[in-house]
């Protein structure tokens, strides 16, 4: 999926988790939808018409139907399906769908969230959040596995994977050239034209992005921040968040 990204979504309510049948021909059209759904269609075939296209939802296809799209549907083959409808602020005008290889877990996860809202108890409300988040996950994951990395990402993988852990270390081009078996220079020319920036920029990019999100929350003084992130001095840490942020640290 290209067109929204599912980890913004806030959910501040599930209102419903439940499987119904369908029998073939039925139908409806629904403008601008109130409300996210999720749609599992493990029997038969459903068909959704939106803004000229088509949306097949069957065991393998998913349908996210966000909320404000408008589309019109027909059961094309009868069968069950199960569903989850939240309450989420963010609109969308289409429906979305995941092909989705392995929908067993998905469905699994419905069928147990299904159950257990029909035995409440205090922890139900979080549990069945915490359920729906879960598959909106396995969705983003099934859309990023029909992505296929170019055979020069798959290269450097090795030096992007140190970056993305020790991003607030002491790095050099030499070491992140060495875990890919390239020359420096090779390296670093590699890298910028898949990553678009050098190594060193990235891992320094990482950095700040850190900063900023540790200075949006209660992590202690901005000297604590700075050691933190292996800033070898308070100096250092404003100098360059200042440098690339264009405020001081205290001032953001």
């Amino acid at each position: 999926m290209e067109s929204i990204d599912l980890s913004s979504l806030i959910i501040k309510k599930v209102n419903s988790v439940s499987t119904t049948y369908t029998p073939g021909g039925a139908g409806m059209k629904r403008n601008n939808r109130e409300r996210w759904g999720i749609i599992i269609k493990y029997e038969g075939e459903t068909l959704y018409h939106s803004n000229g296209k088509k949306y097949i939802s069957d065991c393998e296809h998913l349908v996210v139907l966000p909320k404000g799209c408008t589309y019109e549907w027909r059961c094309t083959k009868e069968g069950h399906f199960s569903f989850i409808e939240f309450e989420c602020d963010e609109q969308y005008i289409e429906p979305i769908v995941f092909h989705v290889k392995n929908s067993e877990k998905i469905l699994k996860t419905l069928k147990i969230m299904e159950q257990r809202r029909n035995f409440k108890h205090r922890t139900e409300n979080l549990e069945t959040l915490r359920d729906t988040y879960a598959i909106l996950v396995m969705l983003q994951q099934s859309s990023q596995e029909q992505y296929h990395t170019s055979k020069k990402q798959q290269k450097l993988e090795p030096a992007i994977d140190y970056i993305l852990n020790n991003f607030t270390a002491n790095i050099t081009n030499d070491y992140l050239a060495g875990l890919c078996g390239m020359s420096c220079v090779y390296f670093r020319k590699q890298f910028k034209s898949v990553m678009g920036e050098a190594p060193i920029s990235y891992a320094r990019t990482l950095r700040i992005r850190k900063a900023k999100e540790m200075l949006r929350g209660d992590y202690g003084s901005l000297s604590d921040i700075a050691y933190s992130l292996g800033y070898p001095s308070l100096y250092d840490f404003s100098r360059d968040f200042k440098k690339h942020v264009g405020k001081s640290p205290s001032k953001y």
